[in-house]
């Protein structure tokens, strides 16, 4: 019961916010008590904390499977960008906004993971474009993996990037062309085109 109710509570926080899905929503939407909920999770706020982190290793386990293909660091790239939507439902309410707003401790704990994820991962990407001839082999490593990481969570602010200017969708695809288009090699903007307009058919 207990994973039923921590994955029940993570499609409802990513569809409709952190902010707006109350125990009392929970608990009809799974035709279960407050009570049973409360037996499993002390609070709310406890229940976010374990959703966050529940999806943030599911995620972070199907990067690894992703990245243990060693596919081309490009197509990489846009496989990654393809899962994480999947599975964050193109975030339509913006809860890393909320996680941030209402939940700051487990937005700043989950921030840190995320980096320490991304980080190894995004090194690791550029360090095999490189040596395949797609990335510039003049690249500050650690600055680009820095600068990626910090844009991915700036388009998730609303301040910067409002809903109502940008899709989710279109700024995942927007930002991912932009890094690539920074650090490739005319061979690596040969993929880069090919993989975009295979996407565009």
């Amino acid at each position: 019961m207990r994973e039923k109710i921590l994955h029940r509570a993570t499609e409802l926080f990513l569809n409709l916010g952190f902010k707006s899905v109350t125990m009392d929503d929970l608990a009809n939407e799974m035709g279960i008590s407050k009570k049973t909920i409360y037996s499993h999770f002390e609070n709310k706020t406890k229940l976010v904390e374990e959703s966050t982190l529940d999806l943030f290793w599911f995620i972070s386990n199907g990067i690894d499977e992703i990245v243990a293909l060693q596919k081309n660091p490009i197509e990489e790239l846009y496989e990654i960008k393809r899962f994480v939507m999947h599975h964050l439902k193109d975030e339509k309410s913006s809860p890393q906004y909320q996680l941030q707003k209402y939940y700051p401790r487990i937005h700043d704990t989950l921030k840190k993971k995320q980096f320490d994820v991304m980080q190894d991962c995004v090194v690791d990407n550029i360090k095999r474009g490189v040596d395949l001839g797609i990335y510039r082999d003049n690249l500050n490593i650690q600055f680009v993996s820095r600068i990626y990481f910090s844009g991915v969570i700036s388009i998730k602010d609303n301040g910067l990037f409002p809903m109502t200017i940008f899709s989710n969708k279109q700024l995942e695809d927007d930002y991912l062309e932009y890094h690539i288009r920074g650090i490739v090699t005319p061979k690596g903007r040969k993929v880069l085109n090919s993989i975009i307009n295979s996407n565009q058919e």
